[in-house]
């Protein structure tokens, strides 16, 4: 093994460990007492692992509401994200219109408006829909991002458009093109989006923080704030709701890693 090889397996291992030593860190605080917790130097593992933490921190508060509400929104949101997009895809990376470049001009400059602008307007228009305090209203605003469409129009651009002129000459319809051939070849960018999509909608919280005044209807990310904020701070027992908290997101990237490496590989490979 030459040199520079050793060199960068040195420093992969390095920015490896640097970005895994948070997640340790929040894990080993977790499981700590109090009393270890304050203790300097601080240990690198508990003496003896409390587990009781976590069931003591999740009940502490209405998680269980907390999650399903946050678990519904951020499914519903990924799957109306996954559709939409992939249907405006298609639309820009395989067909011809009138006002296209235009169109997805103006798709791409979505992308460069700051969220913040448009939160007075979104709760103006959910407020006279009566969509105040519903999975709804919150769902709404995300089902369809301007990045995802691009990434499924780049992505559409490697594949040839032979494959779906044979399907039409074989009397196939436009939405059995769609549905049989064009949806299965691009599960690598729809991994892709998923994993962004999801975690986006479960990372949320300014705008299901604006939108809904009434407890039962919070997500996590709001219980998460409220906890922090109406009790007397307990690192352990906060470390251990943002550990249970991240789990979901967790095993969505494990189930679609393999997309999202293969989506991020060829999205850009043909412009």
């Amino acid at each position: 093994m030459t040199i520079k090889k050793v060199l960068v397996y040195a420093i992969l291992l390095v920015l490896g460990l640097s970005m895994v030593f948070p997640f340790f860190w929040m894990i080993s605080t977790a499981l700590k007492t109090d009393a270890e917790i304050y203790r300097m130097p601080p240990d690198l593992l508990p003496a003896e692992p409390k587990w009781s933490n976590f069931s003591k921190a999740w009940n502490s508060a209405p998680f269980n509401r907390y999650l399903l509400n946050t678990m519904i929104i951020a499914v519903a949101t990924t799957f109306f994200d996954l559709l939409l997009s992939s249907l405006g895809g298609v639309a820009f990376g395989k067909y011809n219109f009138f006002g296209k470049k235009v169109l997805f001009a103006l798709v791409l400059g979505i992308m460069v408006v700051p969220s913040q602008v448009t939160l007075i307007p979104n709760y103006l228009i959910m407020n006279i829909l009566g969509w105040l305090n519903t999975y709804q209203g919150v769902i709404i605003v995300s089902i369809v991002s301007p990045f995802g469409i691009f990434l499924v129009r780049q992505y559409l651009q490697t594949i040839p458009d032979e494959l779906m002129d044979a399907a039409r000459i074989d009397g196939c319809s436009e939405w059995g093109i769609f549905f049989k051939i064009l949806l299965p070849l691009i599960k690598p960018v729809l991994g892709t989006l998923a994993i962004f999509s999801f975690t986006g909608s479960w990372n949320s919280f300014m705008w299901p923080l604006i939108l809904m005044d009434k407890s039962e209807m919070y997500t996590l990310q709001i219980g998460l704030a409220f906890f922090r904020g109406q009790h007397q701070v307990y690192p352990n027992l906060l470390m251990a709701i943002n550990a249970l908290a991240v789990i979901p997101i967790m095993i969505l990237f494990l189930f679609c890693q393999k997309y999202f490496v293969a989506g991020i590989q060829m999205s850009g490979i043909k412009q």
